[in-house]
């Protein structure tokens, strides 16, 4: 069964194939970001003897430092891919983290958790090496619906993650967790050396014109554009994140602590992806058709909507539904965002171009969170959504002014 499945996987043309693997790869890459929240502050606690504050400290650190240090080193390895070819960056990503998560789980002090979470941060860019491959590979007519499809994995990994690591850390420990990943981690670079394939490749001359951010900026047909989308990736980050930290509580407060209030805040944070896995493909075929640009402006009025009266809402199925609708929006901004910089940015450095957008999107990862808590420690619960809302409201705009080249060559193109 599986030897014919691997067969069939050969048969498939180039970009196809590419796909297939590559979503497993996203998906896991994903989870392996997002499963260790639900027992991460668990494991630190076993790791030595700590007040409260103190391990709320080191929680903080550890989550976040991964994200840092993404947002520090990802232009580097995008410059690196640009030079050496996409799929090179996809195994180193994939099997240092296979190596970097067998690790975590032999931790034996939160200071070598720490520094195996900052040396994760080190070998991520498997998501924008991936979206810069499938945004090269792809024939421009599909573009869309193939960084569609791609966009579900990162978004359903991300957001199913805690319920899996939830679920593992149950049935084994948290240190087997660890292991399990790592292995499926390996097994993503397994897949990607035998069944990835790169045929594009940079220019000579573009590379050698590409060796700076200045040089970078000034190849580009709409620097303000691909500016304004990066910002962007990191507003839509920021805004999925906002919720994290005060989700538990909010679900909590709702059911008056009765009930199953940790079950039911997973079934409540994986809506989004539920919705995003459904519907992205559809919106990326949707956006191929009708313009990239105005589905991503009707994300950013649906998000603004869903964000504003979620903020009303008194009941947990009022919540799911409404987060569900946020994993609509989701489907129609990030593949939009990840199109319009493939369909915008020169081949020489395409990867360059997503290791920023993740850099931004690793900064997003941060500044959501620290938003969500400010914001609620302040307000109560409900502002959160507010803000959040009105955050949205604000890259709406920001895009709109960015886009103009955009809308002037659709009328020209109407026009002839």
């Amino acid at each position: 069964m599986i030897k014919e499945k691997l067969n069939r996987l050969r048969t498939m043309p180039v970009w196809q194939r590419n796909i297939i693997v590559l979503w497993f790869g996203t998906f896991m890459a994903g989870v392996g970001f997002s499963e260790v929240l639900p027992f991460l502050s668990f494991y630190i606690d076993e790791l030595g003897n700590f007040t409260k504050s103190q391990l709320n400290f080191y929680s903080g650190v550890t989550f976040a430092i991964t994200f840092l240090v993404t947002a520090v080193v990802s232009p580097f390895w995008g410059k690196l891919a640009d030079i050496k070819g996409r799929k090179l960056m996809l195994l180193r990503a994939s099997f240092g983290m296979a190596i970097v998560f067998s690790l975590m789980g032999l931790s034996q002090n939160v200071w070598q958790l720490i520094g195996l979470r900052a040396l994760q941060g080190v070998f991520a860019g498997f998501v924008s090496n991936a979206n810069a491959l499938i945004a090269t590979e792809t024939p421009k007519h599909s573009s869309g619906k193939a960084l569609g499809i791609l966009v579900t994995g990162t978004t359903s990994g991300s957001l199913l993650g805690p319920l899996l690591g939830g679920a593992l850390a149950n049935i084994f420990d948290y240190r087997n967790v660890f292991f399990v990943t790592g292995g499926l981690l390996f097994l993503v670079f397994l897949l990607s050396f035998f069944f990835v394939k790169e045929t594009k490749q940079a220019p000579a001359k573009g590379l050698m014109q590409a060796q700076s951010f200045h040089s970078v900026y000034h190849m580009l047909k709409s620097p303000q554009l691909i500016i304004g989308l990066v910002i962007t990736t990191m507003i839509i980050q920021a805004s999925n994140n906002s919720i994290n930290p005060i989700l538990s509580l909010y679900v909590r407060q709702m059911m008056s602590g009765h009930g199953n209030v940790t079950f039911t805040a997973g079934i409540v944070a994986a809506m989004p992806g539920i919705a995003t896995v459904i519907a992205a493909p559809i919106f990326g075929r949707v956006g191929d058709r009708v313009g990239t640009e105005r589905m991503l402006m009707a994300g950013f009025l649906w998000a603004v909507l869903v964000f504003a009266l979620t903020g009303f809402v008194h009941s947990i199925p009022q919540l799911m539904l409404l987060r569900f609708f946020v994993g609509i929006s989701d489907a129609t901004m990030l593949p939009a965002v990840n199109t319009l910089l493939a369909k915008n940015t020169p081949t020489a450095v395409t990867g360059r171009i997503f290791s920023y957008n993740q850099s931004f999107q690793s900064i997003g990862s941060v500044i959501g969170p620290m938003l969500g808590t400010t914001v609620s420690s302040m307000f109560g619960y409900s502002a959160v959504f507010f803000s959040t809302a009105i955050l949205v409201l604000m890259n709406m705009i920001l895009f709109y002014f960015n886009s103009k080249e955009l809308r002037l060559e659709r009328k020209m193109e109407k026009e002839h």
